[in-house]
């Protein structure tokens, strides 16, 4: 078995060991901004095509002392980096953290590629050349604590960009986090579900691909463990046949959104149609002033505007109140969560929150409202 760590957004931890677990990983463990786990190979591709929360599954290599820059090289070249490439293979090097003395990450990533190709060289005549967008092995360094955590990135690009969205309004909600925010609130696919100010639609669309059984990772071109030297082309390829064996072809109850802009209703609708749910999901182009309970109950939920990117320059209480009156007149049955940025502004809302939940955007700081609404 190997170790792997998947990381997510800060103050996801506890969600994100719920879905290893799902998944079938073995002594997960939190940790700082993502979680350990062991597994087989079986499990790593499993987890990048499934998981809906993290950002990055890494397989652990090494894990050493490493104070200084001769501690860093010496670490580094301890690895047979002929198990994981050839010199026919291109490289990028992540390095994240510090220590006093290997404190800037561009100098610290530079020497662990050093260490690797001298390596290289000294072994084959010849290296690895350097490609930081679509590299064949794409290695991860993390220090804390005066120790260095050296791992393989199997994700390539960022999980969190699923490969449907091409089209984005102007502050979008990362796919990976509204994935959270829809775990959440505990909603099942058998319950309606509405974002009323739904922007591209990335609430909506994660909602249906939940509900339909999609695998988040098969509108993706790549992942990064497809040009590791041992990757299985026939399991990847049976684990994607039999992911798409297992969707749905209609949803439980409904999913939809609706927003006052039609150009970032273009937008959703385009996406939904990358996700082959266009005829699934229901985005309608409504003024908040005019939005309704498209069912008697359900789970609404929303992320507003709170003057960080959008809104600055609006009179975004009375659009708070607003918010406010809508859910409190047209949405009894239901239950809403609000995530929002700005305590002021969430006070305008002028309903009692049943519970308040710390949630990061980016490092924003935000907080998801939860309002029974009777």
């Amino acid at each position: 078995m190997n170790q792997y760590f998947a990381t997510v957004a800060r103050g996801l931890e506890p969600l994100v060991v719920q879905e290893l677990e799902q998944l079938g990983a073995k002594d997960v463990e939190p940790g700082f901004c993502g979680a350990a786990f062991k597994g087989d190979r079986t499990l790593l591709y499993k987890v990048n095509l499934w998981a809906r929360l993290p950002f990055r599954i890494l397989r652990q290599l090494d894990e050493f002392d490493c104070e200084d820059e001769s501690d860093l090289f010496a670490g580094i070249q301890r690895i047979d980096w002929s198990e994981y490439l050839r010199p026919d293979n291109t490289l990028a090097v992540t390095a994240t953290g510090k220590t006093e003395a290997l404190n800037h990450t561009h100098f610290t990533a530079l020497q662990v590629k050093n260490a690797i190709v001298s390596q290289q060289t000294e072994q084959f005549g010849e290296r690895s050349d350097v490609d930081t967008q679509a590299p064949d092995v794409r290695i991860n360094l993390h220090l804390r604590h005066d120790r260095a955590t050296l791992s393989l990135d199997s994700s390539g690009d960022s999980l969190h960009r699923r490969g449907y969205r091409p089209a984005v309004g102007a502050a979008p909600l990362k796919e990976s986090l509204a994935a959270a925010l829809i775990q959440m609130t505990d909603w099942q696919p058998n319950v309606a579900f509405f974002d009323p100010l739904c922007g591209s639609g990335t609430l909506p669309l994660e909602a249906g691909l939940r509900s339909l059984q999609i695998a988040p990772g098969l509108f993706r071109e790549r992942f990064g463990f497809e040009t590791w030297l041992d990757y299985d082309d026939d399991l990847w390829e049976s684990m994607i046949a039999e992911a798409e064996s297992q969707q749905k072809s209609e949803l439980a109850a409904f999913v939809g959104g609706s927003d006052r802009d039609p150009n970032v209703l273009i937008q959703a609708h385009s996406n939904a149609q990358q996700c082959g749910m266009e005829h699934l999901i229901t985005f309608q182009q409504k003024d908040l002033a005019d939005v309704a309970a498209p069912t008697d109950s359900g789970i609404l939920l929303c992320n507003p505007p709170y003057g960080e990117r959008l809104g600055k320059d609006s009179d975004l209480g009375a659009f708070y109140k607003l918010l406010g009156n809508v859910l409190k007149q047209r949405f009894k049955g239901w239950t809403a969560y609000v995530l929002s940025g700005n305590k002021a502004l969430s006070s305008n809302i002028g309903l009692k929150s049943a519970s308040r939940t710390p949630v990061y955007n980016g490092s924003l700081l935000c907080q998801l409202m939860k309002y029974e609404l009777y």
